[in-house]
């Protein structure tokens, strides 16, 4: 009789967080197992944290709680990757995951870095493969190290509560299952479950933002601060999250009670908005040009937006991204049919050139 080998602490734990990241999905264990049952999809690199997170998550499918298959994607962006994505399906299916899609990408940066292009193009596929397949939810590999290593790029970049946030255990079909564990925590499971993980050189080219802060600046940290700065910074992450979360939706709130709006305009009123809070305040004048179409704002462009309830000097307009402006409506000069427009910041959508300022901007 063969004798099974005893299950690792850290193989129980990571079950027990993606069983948790999964509640809400997963079929009672005493319903029969039919073709039927919610299909969870594991994105694969091949790498030690994705391949960890499948052996983990097809224990679920073994006792009948979903159907596990995966999703590899080839970006396609150093030699030999699609003999790597092969050898990542293969390791999968020796896991019993089912189905496999081994998906080719084409990576175009246009006007964005490698990194950001690369994962445009990837997200892109797992979309596409989780709506043609029926998926329930997409799990994505990422750890506590990768999350301290966003929070700590976030603080270099000077980016706001959002960006320290770090990344979410879930938005829409994607889910974080092992964002507790640490990297090691991965390989060691693989090598439990007798894998041979693909090693991203790019993880260790420091070309990359990311690679210096994971081979140099984090170490270096722990040197001179003491252990446990990727816990920290992972926990930071957490409460920021919290507070993201409650500001945004009180911004949502006051947007709505204050917004008056057309197709390609709408109006905020000047001293509804000088009463909010700061935080509150710049979040509302984001909300309005994303609810125009346009990209978030940047800190810099929002305080330009801000100045102008100071009603001193130029009404603007303040020019924002996404061909969104913003000024402050000056006496006699007609917005909204209808509507009083004195005393409002008004928002515009410059694609159309509807109910765009005309004449001087100075009061």
């Amino acid at each position: 009789m063969v004798r099974r080998p005893r299950l690792l602490p850290v193989v129980a734990v990571a079950r027990r967080h993606t069983e948790q990241c999964l509640a809400d999905v997963l079929t009672a264990a005493e319903e029969p197992v039919d073709s039927r049952l919610p299909l969870v999809l594991v994105a694969c690199s091949g790498g030690p944290d994705s391949l960890a997170l499948a052996a983990v998550v097809v224990h679920l499918a073994r006792s009948g709680r979903c159907r596990v298959g995966a999703v590899v994607i080839d970006h396609g962006l150093q030699p030999g990757s699609r003999e790597v994505a092969d050898r990542a399906a293969e390791q999968l299916t020796g896991l019993g995951l089912e189905p496999i899609e081994v998906r080719s990408v084409t990576v175009v940066a246009t006007g964005m870095g490698p990194e950001a292009a690369a994962r445009t193009a990837r997200y892109a596929a797992l979309d596409a493969a989780a709506a043609e397949l029926g998926a329930v939810a997409v799990l994505l590999g990422h750890t506590l190290d990768d999350q301290a290593e966003q929070v700590l790029l976030g603080l270099a970049r000077g980016s706001g509560t959002r960006s320290l946030a770090g990344m979410p255990k879930q938005r829409g079909l994607y889910r974080r299952p092992l964002l507790n564990l640490r990297r090691a925590a991965t390989e060691e499971i693989c090598r439990f479950y007798g894998l041979d993980p693909w090693m991203d050189p790019t993880n260790r080219d420091e070309q990359f933002a990311r690679s210096r802060v994971r081979a140099t600046v984090l170490p270096f940290l722990e040197e001179q601060l003491g252990p446990g700065i990727p816990q920290a910074l992972a926990r930071s992450a957490t409460i920021l999250g919290q507070d993201a979360d409650y500001l945004e939706q009180l911004a949502e709130s006051r947007f709505q009670q204050l917004v008056v709006q057309d197709s390609d305009c709408l109006l905020l009123n000047e001293g509804a908005l000088r009463a909010l809070p700061a935080a509150l305040r710049q979040r509302v004048i984001a909300l309005a040009a994303v609810g125009l179409g346009g990209s978030q704002p940047s800190f810099e462009r929002i305080l330009a937006v801000e100045s102008l309830l100071q009603r001193r000097g130029s009404a603007g307009p303040v020019q924002l991204g996404g061909h969104i402006s913003a000024f402050r409506q000056v006496r006699g000069k007609s917005v909204l049919q209808g509507e009083p427009s004195y005393g409002s910041l008004v928002f515009t959508n410059n694609r159309s050139g509807a109910n765009r300022p005309s004449g001087p901007t100075q009061e």
